[in-house]
This record gives structure tokens, sequence and C-alpha cells, in this order.
């Protein structure tokens, strides 16, 4: 039988050393500075999650996700070995590997990342589900421009964050993500594909928009290094030239009390293998663990944070 790690809702291994006192968190959190950029822009890079010894472990595990038994693919949410509408480009894309091996399952408990993830949430932490997204050397595919939560549209309210962590160098010739500053105050705007048409999102904006978009910014950092952005926040990567790979993993999260919105949801052929998330239900089984109550955990600490009246979508 295969063992789905989901079962276990709590670091199964060593990878990640657990805080032991309030004291020992606080290296993890993120300054005023930082929090007032993802406040302004709606995005904030260069945080650090992964040693290189664990980008390692996790580039190993990939190679093992890539290929995965029959049995073993029916625990992903999704899984494309090839996502690409271009017949020439190569975008591997799957959701959930989580539940497979152990780095990426115990990578969602890392404190850097939940101390992060409540900071800019401004609420406790829960998981939503991960993304494995690998572009290989010289023709990696595009992922087109888009706002996360276009596609999340089947949970409310919209409160939630994502993580982009690399497991490669990202620079603008291997396919780094960009961002439009500011694009996160847009409001939700039409999906217009994401595996396709880089320019199509163009369709779409107003004269003001495409004005900021012509301001994207370059998402590059070293490996092991992390971007978060808002459910908002328009991003894209473009098509790999390089001669080297780029692999990435995404860790999506979402505020404690997020609900299902599934009744009259366009898409549910996309959620045939996820897990239950039932209108007006708020998701909590164990594929949506509880992450981090910052609040609870660390009362005599003065953090940083987002009000999420100011930001997202609270009632």
């Amino acid at each position: 039988m295969i063992n789905d790690l989901s079962l276990r809702l709590s670091p199964i291994g060593g990878l990640f050393e657990q805080p032991a006192s309030v004291q020992e968190w606080e290296p993890y959190i993120l300054s005023e500075t930082q929090v007032e950029s993802f406040r302004k822009d709606g995005f904030v890079k260069d945080v650090p999650i992964l040693s290189p010894g664990q980008v390692d472990l996790l580039n190993q595990e990939i190679i093992r996700l890539q290929a995965p038994g029959e049995e073993e693919k029916k625990l992903f949410y999704h899984y494309e070995s090839n996502e690409s509408e271009d017949p020439d480009k190569v975008l591997f894309h799957a959701i959930g590997g989580w539940r497979l091996t152990p780095g990426f399952h115990d990578l969602i408990w890392s404190p850097a990342y939940r101390m992060a993830a409540y900071q800019l949430l401004g609420s406790s932490v829960r998981f939503f589900h991960d993304q494995l997204f690998c572009k290989p050397a010289r023709h990696g595919g595009v992922v087109a421009w888009h706002q996360d939560f276009s596609y999340w549209t089947f949970t409310k309210p919209m409160h939630h964050l994502t993580c982009w962590i690399g497991l490669d160098d990202a620079t603008t010739e291997n396919g780094c993500l960009y961002f439009v500053p500011g694009s996160h105050r847009w409001g939700l705007l039409p999906i217009t594909g994401l595996t396709g048409d880089m320019d199509a999102v163009r369709s779409i904006l107003t004269e003001a928009q495409a004005v900021a978009f012509d301001r994207k910014v370059a998402n590059v950092m070293p490996k092991g290094f992390a971007s978060f952005h808002h459910p908002l926040t328009m991003h894209g990567s473009y098509a790999n030239h390089s001669e080297r790979p780029r692999r990435a993993v995404v860790l999506n999260a979402m505020a404690h009390g997020t609900m299902g919105n599934t009744f009259n949801y366009e898409r549910m052929d996309a959620l045939k293998h996820f897990p239950s998330m039932l209108q007006d239900h708020v998701l909590d089984s164990r594929f949506f663990p509880l992450l981090f109550d910052g609040d609870a955990a660390l009362p005599s600490l003065d953090i940083p944070k987002i009000d999420p009246k100011e930001l997202y979508e609270t009632d």
C-alpha cells in the first residue's frame, strides 16, 4: 500500500529544526520593512527558507515525483508531465507532492515559511495545497500572466497567500517569475490562460493597468530563497532558454476559517481529485492542516504583520 503522508499532521523527520522557545522564533520574523513592501507592492522577495542541503534533498525527491507509480499518482490532486500549450516546450506541473515524499511533506512546517505566512496573512495559517513546477533546460515552457485567486474562487473569503521557493537559481534567462507591483489592488480580473500566450492578459487591462504592467519586476533569487505574493498580484514566468533547469515548489496557504465555495463553481472538473470542499464548510480536514497560530504561540513577541481587513476579503 502507498503511504499517504497527509495522515501525518506534524513533521515526520528532522529536515527542519523546530523552535523550542519563543526566542528561537525571533530569527524568522520578517522586518517591518518587508511587511510594508508586501502591503505596498503585493509581494516580498529574498526570504531565506532552505539550506543548500535541503534544496539538494528536495531536488532528489522531484526526480522521483516525475516518475511516480500508478498508485502514487493517485495521491496527486493534479499531475501533468507536460502542461505547456506549446508543442516545442515542456512544463511539468503537479499538485499534492506533500502527500508522497517526506521532504515536501515537512517543508510546509518550515519555521521560516510558517512565520512569514503568519505575518503576511495577518492571521493563523492553514495549508491549502502545494505545487511543483519544472522547466527543463533550453525548452522550458511559460506560466502565463494570472492572479492566483482567479483559479481559487471555489473558496471564500479571499484570504490566501502564495509562497514561491526556488530549487534552482532563478534568473531572467531560465524563466523566473515576474510581478506587477501594486496589481493586488486591481480587483479580480478574468482568466486569460495559464500555459499559453503570455500577452493574452493585455486584452483585459485598462490603460492605467497596461502602463503598470510594463513596469513588471523580475523575481531573480538564489535557490533556497522564497517570494511571497498576494492572491490578486499579477504574475507570470517566461520560457527557459538557458542551459540549466528551473525548478520550484509553491506553497499555498489560507487563513483559518476559509470555507468551500463550490456551489456555482464553473470548473468543478478541475477539482475532481482534490479533497472535499463543501459549500460553506470550513476547510479543516487533514488535507488542510493548521500550520501556525502565532497569536497563541507567541503572545509575548511584537511581530509586524498585515492587517487582514486592509488587504483581504475577511468577511
